[in-house]
């Protein structure tokens, strides 16, 4: 396998390049490459290559351990609070991202297509750790999404341009049609093909984002992971999905969370399950434990009562999972698990079978009493009646 390409030759900067010079380079040679306009047969390999460049050299963080080891994790990988999605909803990856760029509003071209003009909402699945949500968390968030444009500032104009009302369609983004048929003329409304649908037209486009005032981007975001949260919801960030065109209101990026299985702990609505093992001698004289929480540093005294059996349930309150925007927590439920000893010594050995014996000693009098205390006295036998003849 042939080594990585140097990030920085990929995509054609300096090392010393800013932020707006590497997304620039980015989009150049991402055009060039995308599959939906280079039908080269390794236009698809090339594209990944440019897109995983950028990925690395647009994160602040990644870029300065690419620069300082050579591998964007460092040199012992990246801590937890980081997450690099790959896994978004609805096939948002940077790829789609351009196919829905390449299909989008431009400067008003003939025969572009409909304008959706307001952005879309975006969805993630975020994995945290069941102890992530119990404390709560916060993650740092890295994913691709059309952005607003830095060079025009999302409004899809160059210096000296302007947005014009469509001179075709005068406004209402759509036209109407006449088509000659043997049943007469039949009139249709279709979308303006000069504007798009929009309605309006740039008469001198940015050339960064050919008009539509957004560019695929890479992006960075912190997100806060309350305490106690449920595999299923939702944290939605207001105005972080897709951008719209030329200034329209973007929309909502959706993290929908999901808690991963523990080791330790199951977990059912806001109590949690665990197992402890204990000595059959304990659980017969009864003892104390001391487990770990869920908690960080978190130790739970557990009471174990004297004749305790094997799978017996113990309830300790207010140590389970926290609820949500509450001080409350579940319960902890642990599960006895006794366990034969098997190291017993000799002497240990024998005080165990002289307690055995003296166990059956005790039973078998108390048997005794017992069937005694059962029997009957015999019955006289009945005098015949008449006797016989």
């Amino acid at each position: 396998m042939s080594e990585k390409r140097d990030y920085y030759e990929v995509l054609g900067v300096s090392r010393d390049a800013d932020a707006r010079t590497i997304k620039r380079a980015f989009l150049k040679k991402a055009r060039e490459l995308h599959p939906d306009v280079n039908k080269a047969p390794d236009a698809e390999e090339r594209f990944k290559e440019v897109n995983e460049a950028y990925s690395v050299l647009s994160d602040e963080q990644r870029r300065s351990n690419y620069d300082r080891y050579g591998d964007p994790n460092g040199p012992a990988g990246f801590g937890g609070d980081y997450v690099d999605m790959s896994d978004i909803f609805g096939g948002f990856g940077m790829d789609d991202i351009f196919s829905s760029f390449f299909g989008g509003s431009a400067a008003g071209g003939r025969g572009a297509r409909q304008a959706r003009t307001r952005g879309r909402d975006m969805g993630i699945s975020l994995k945290i750790s069941l102890a992530e949500a119990a404390s709560g968390c916060r993650k740092r968030i890295a994913y691709d999404r059309l952005a607003p444009c830095d060079d025009c500032g999302g409004s899809g104009v160059a210096e000296g341009g302007s947005v014009e009302t469509c001179p075709r369609c005068h406004g209402t983004g759509t036209v109407v049609t006449v088509q000659r048929t043997i049943l007469g003329q039949m009139q249709s409304r279709t979308t303006c093909p000069e504007c798009g649908g929009t309605g309006h037209v740039v008469t001198h486009p940015c050339e960064t984002c050919s008009g539509q005032g957004r560019t695929p981007s890479r992006e960075t975001i912190e997100v806060e992971v309350p305490a106690g949260i449920h595999t299923g919801q939702t944290i939605t960030i207001a105005g972080r999905g897709e951008a719209g065109v030329r200034g329209e209101r973007s929309g909502d990026l959706v993290v929908s969370i999901i808690v991963e299985e523990d080791e330790r702990f199951k977990r059912q609505g806001d109590d949690l399950f665990c197992t402890a093992r204990i000595d059959a001698l304990e659980a017969m004289i009864g003892t104390s434990i001391e487990i770990e929480g869920i908690l960080k540093d978190e130790r739970v005294e557990v009471d174990i009562p004297a004749g305790c059996q094997y799978g017996q349930e113990i309830r300790v309150e207010r140590y389970g999972m926290p609820r949500q925007n509450s001080s409350a927590r579940g319960s902890l439920h642990v599960v006895v698990d006794v366990v034969i000893p098997t190291d017993l010594t000799v002497a240990q050995r024998e005080l165990v079978q002289d307690l055995v014996r003296e166990r059956a000693d005790v039973a078998s009098l108390v048997d005794d009493d017992h069937r005694s205390s059962k029997r009957r006295p015999r019955r006289k036998p009945r005098p015949r009646k008449g006797g016989r003849k």
